[in-house]
């Protein structure tokens, strides 16, 4: 079963580090069997407040998706996302 990851920025707090996340993150993805589905695209607020940014990404199944996220390579970069933005993300199962 497919399983989704989602981002969604709040707000950036610097710049130069999300761009070193960006160039970072990019290797963690060589292998792995996920699709990006949306990335920063224009998006429609419906309910709760307004975000700057949402990635989606779809995986084969929830594991795969944990263990992506999970990985050292990804951790190491996420170090650059978390001191560049707020964010939210989960990881949810599709149907």
């Amino acid at each position: 079963m497919p399983a989704y990851v989602v981002f969604m920025r709040d707000k950036t707090l610097d710049q130069s580090e999300l761009e070193a996340y960006w160039e970072k993150v990019k290797g963690t993805l060589d292998g792995r069997p996920l699709k990006v589905l949306a990335a920063y695209g224009k998006h429609l607020t419906l309910e709760g407040p307004d975000v700057e940014g949402v990635v989606i990404a779809e995986f084969p199944t929830l594991d795969e998706a944990c263990d992506w996220y999970e990985s050292p390579a990804y951790q190491q970069a996420a170090q650059h996302r978390h001191r560049g933005a707020v964010y939210r993300g989960l990881i949810v199962e599709g149907v």
